[in-house]
């Protein structure tokens, strides 16, 4: 398969091209919709961990060879994601340099803070949107580990339900931020779950708490970018698109780094207690 190709099928195929964000032509975008998918993660994997406290099992339920197979497609999908973004993004900029001329916008400035009236139409958004639609595969991890008979955390459940909201506005609002988030997340995650498939088959871990920093590592960059992106929205004219959904986001961005911070420092304390 030659670059030409990859770039076609990533970039120029004319579903992506002339893709639109709307109701009535993208599966699962409607309020309702996520509304409705939220609640019934969260009401599903309570109700599995207390089903298996009820039975007093000594034991885990055995899921054989599914959640290694699950991180080798999460760390896949991940990867394409990656690429596909970045290689619209680059289209998208090369397509629209001239207008930035006029207004003085910079490449870096475009990825953290879209113009005002930018619509979800377009390559990016495509690739948004298949963000959008993996946001539910990563809910398995969930149920693995309650049915593995690991506690249900409570960060766990806030952390996939505010994700999966936040990546739903980012196409509901054409939300500012959302390709860089998009290209951290997604290099972060094709990682962490590339390890979780290597140490699932067997193979030698790392000798250090790998997913632990990643994800530590990708919320302080993810931090950092807001910080970028409320700087632009102050100095550009006009400010960035969709700024009250990034409010909304950087609150939640906020939430989750704190019970994160407060379960990394929990990890660090009984390492050390081990050592």
């Amino acid at each position: 398969m030659t670059a030409h190709t990859v770039k076609y099928w990533l970039t120029e195929h004319p579903n992506i091209v002339n893709f639109r964000w709307s109701p009535t032509q993208s599966y699962a975008s409607t309020w309702f919709f996520l509304f409705a998918a939220v609640s019934s993660y969260i009401i599903a994997a309570v109700s599995l961990h207390i089903l298996l406290a009820v039975t007093r099992r000594r034991r885990g339920l055995s899921l054989g060879p599914i959640p290694a197979l699950h991180s080798l497609a999460m760390a896949l999908i991940s990867a394409v994601i990656f690429v596909g973004i970045f290689l619209a993004a680059a289209a998208e900029i090369r397509d629209t340099r001239w207008l930035w001329r006029r207004t003085r916008t910079t490449a870096l400035q475009w990825f953290l803070c879209f113009p005002v009236g930018t619509r979800a139409s377009g390559r990016v958004f495509f690739w948004s949107y298949a963000f959008y639609l993996s946001r539910f595969l990563h809910l398995f991890r969930t149920f693995f580990a309650v049915i593995r008979r690991r506690k249900l955390s409570f960060f766990q459940l806030i952390n996939q339900s505010s994700l999966l909201c936040i990546s739903f506005l980012w196409l509901e609002y054409s939300q500012s931020f959302q390709v860089v988030a998009i290209l951290l997340t997604t290099v972060s995650y094709a990682v962490v779950y590339g390890y979780r498939f290597w140490t699932a088959i067997g193979l030698r871990g790392a000798c250090f708490p790998l997913v632990v920093n990643c994800q530590a590592v990708l919320l302080g960059c993810l931090t950092v970018c807001h910080v970028g992106v409320l700087c632009i929205h102050l100095v550009k004219r006009g400010g960035c698109n969709g700024i009250g959904a990034w409010l909304f986001n950087s609150v939640l961005n906020a939430v989750i780094s704190l019970l994160y911070l407060k379960f990394y420092v929990k990890t660090r304390s009984l390492s050390l207690r081990k050592q």
